[in-house]
């Protein structure tokens, strides 16, 4: 079979091709904004059924606001926790016991009972109240621990605290007896402070710099010691911190307090925390160390050093070395504890110190219990 080409055809099927692609391309132009303008479409129906179902949503709320009758006066006693503060109660007791000398604290006591209120007042403070309830010589006593109210809303990291309060000063002064991770305060806290920390009334400004580095700065003006003029006491503080990969953190800083008293006491303190990519839970530890100088009539020093792990969940056990180096003596002690916490809010604790404060050596037992009930805010680093 012979086959004939025709020019002819040749060149009606070069020019028929190009015009077919060509409308299949228009066509799959066509179907494309054609599916775009559906979506446009459906995109801005969705939009107005969402903005009608928030104006539907915000006139019911507002209905059911009005249709509440409004109280006479702010009640303290209605379901809206705008007017209810956080409540919580602490409760420690000992059971102490020495070998040597006849110690005074022998036998059942029962530590401060801590009632703990807080609440934001508004949007721009913030009040705390701790009273402190005690036995002392057969008798109850409240004491008003700290009593401050606090701006939350202050520009450029600048906060404010006033009333009474725990001083700034120091690592261990600010936290309260329950946090504290031995039975008892520091030997410089309880030769150079009243009742083992420096509690006053006054003003405390702190600032929060802007770095990635924690960097805190803070001062405060306090009523002091028999001042008459009402400000016979200020501090100076500086802490600085940061974190160490995902397991570690650390702290230190200065402090400095000058009373008109004569008083002027200035510390230094570090703090290292680690836990395993950060899980406190199951394992961490805690270094912290301090070191104190007093000067009054002449001068002091004191320090500690504190070490606490927790190996597994609810075990913990710590060991402490303290002393002050007097004009004409150097109390010390060695303590060491185990304690076990069924919760964050139960701690039973176990504790020894070989006391060699006075002049004989004396051997210190000690079962604490530290039950809190309500609120429990966080505690600080």
């Amino acid at each position: 079979m012979r086959i004939v080409f025709y020019p002819g055809a040749i060149l009606a099927l070069t020019l028929i091709t190009p015009a077919a692609s060509f409308a299949q391309d228009t066509h799959i132009e066509a179907v494309r904004a054609e599916l775009a303008a559906l979506r446009s479409e459906y995109d801005a129906r969705i939009a107005e059924l969402e903005r009608r179902l928030a104006v539907a949503e915000q006139n019911a709320a507002q209905a059911t606001a009005a249709a509440r009758p409004a109280p006479s006066a702010p009640s303290y006693m209605t379901g809206d926790p705008t007017f209810n503060p956080a409540i919580g109660v602490v409760f420690q007791g000992f059971l102490n016991a020495n070998e040597g000398e006849p110690g005074e604290e022998e036998g059942f006591a029962v530590g401060e009972t801590e009632l703990i209120m807080n609440a934001n007042v508004d949007d721009k403070f913030a009040a705390y109240l701790t009273a402190a309830l005690a036995f002392e010589d057969g008798e109850s006593a409240i004491e008003i621990e700290e009593a401050w109210v606090e701006t939350t809303a202050l520009p450029a990291g600048l906060s404010a605290r006033f009333g009474r309060m725990f001083s700034g000063f120091g690592y261990e002064n600010a936290r309260h007896m329950h946090t504290l991770d031995f039975t008892d305060r520091a030997l410089p806290y309880q030769a150079f402070f009243d009742e083992g920390r420096y509690a006053d009334n006054g003003v405390q400004v702190r600032w929060l710099a802007p770095t990635d580095l924690f960097l805190e700065l803070g001062g405060e003006l306090m009523q002091g010691e028999g001042d008459p003029s009402g400000v016979g006491a200020h501090t100076l503080f500086a802490n600085v911190g940061g974190d160490v990969g995902t397991g570690h953190s650390w702290l230190a800083g200065l402090s400095r307090l000058e009373q008109d008293s004569g008083q002027e006491v200035t510390g230094a303190h570090l703090v290292w925390k680690w836990a395993p990519h950060g899980n406190w839970k199951q394992r961490n530890f805690i270094f912290q160390a301090e070191y104190l100088e007093n000067r009054i009539f002449g001068t002091d020093e004191g320090w500690y050093a504190q070490a606490v792990y927790q190996p597994i969940p609810r075990w913990r056990v710590g060991a402490r070395l303290d002393g002050l180096r007097l004009v004409d003596e150097d109390p010390k002690r060695q303590t060491v504890m185990v304690d076990w916490s069924n919760s964050e809010f139960s701690r039973l604790r176990l504790q020894f110190t070989n006391n060699q404060t006075g002049p004989a050596d004396v051997a210190e037992w000690s079962l604490q219990y530290i039950h809190s009930i309500g609120a429990h805010g966080a505690h600080t680093f």
